[in-house]
């Protein structure tokens, strides 16, 4: 990477302190970690958890949260009845500014056309066993609207700082690919 941004740069193709800026983006606004937080502050906040799944686009804006890639968020939660699962089933819509890039499996043609017609055992073979008695329901993506899967928050967090509760949060879970695992030292 550094010999071709080095060719490029010596070309002029590439201003390497517009480079600078993209990655500090990526570093510090955008990508897993901003979604991460918003799970968090909707676990330890029951307001700001009812506008979540009210307007996220208007919760997620209130915390300060520029949301001009993603267009309208819409949150969904996952309960112990209701596990959610978030697909583009056109291309590959995503919520970049909170989730940052997508995994290349989103993208997948497989992934795709399995998360709608056989999402439970999609799930099971990316290793989420989702109980048969818990209903999957599947969000299709699309231009104007992205999701954001609000997972359950886990047993044995109770009394957890919002920063300590964000670092369990995954990029999975927010798509509903991926489940949140008990904390260590939780029986």
């Amino acid at each position: 990477m550094r010999a071709l941004e080095r060719i490029l740069s010596e070309k002029g193709y590439l201003d390497p302190s517009v480079l600078d800026r993209i990655v500090e983006t990526y570093e510090t606004r955008i990508g897993p970690h901003v979604g991460a937080g918003i799970v968090a502050r909707a676990w330890v906040d029951p307001i700001f958890r009812a506008s979540l799944l009210t307007d996220g686009t208007a919760a997620v804006r209130a915390l300060g949260h520029d949301l001009r890639r993603t267009g309208h968020l819409t949150a969904v939660e996952n309960t112990s009845e209701v596990h959610n699962l978030v697909v583009c089933t056109l291309c590959s819509c995503y919520p970049h500014d909170i989730l940052g890039l997508p995994p290349v499996w989103y993208k997948s043609a497989p992934y795709r056309s399995r998360a709608v017609k056989d999402p439970r055992g999609m799930l099971a073979e990316m290793g989420v066993t989702i109980p048969h008695d818990v209903v999957v329901r599947v969000w299709d993506s699309t231009a104007e609207m992205r999701y954001l899967v609000v997972p359950e928050r886990p047993a044995g967090t109770e009394g957890w700082r919002e920063d300590e509760l964000a670092r369990l949060v995954t990029r999975d879970s927010m798509i509903g690919a991926g489940l949140i695992g008990r904390p260590a030292g939780y029986r």
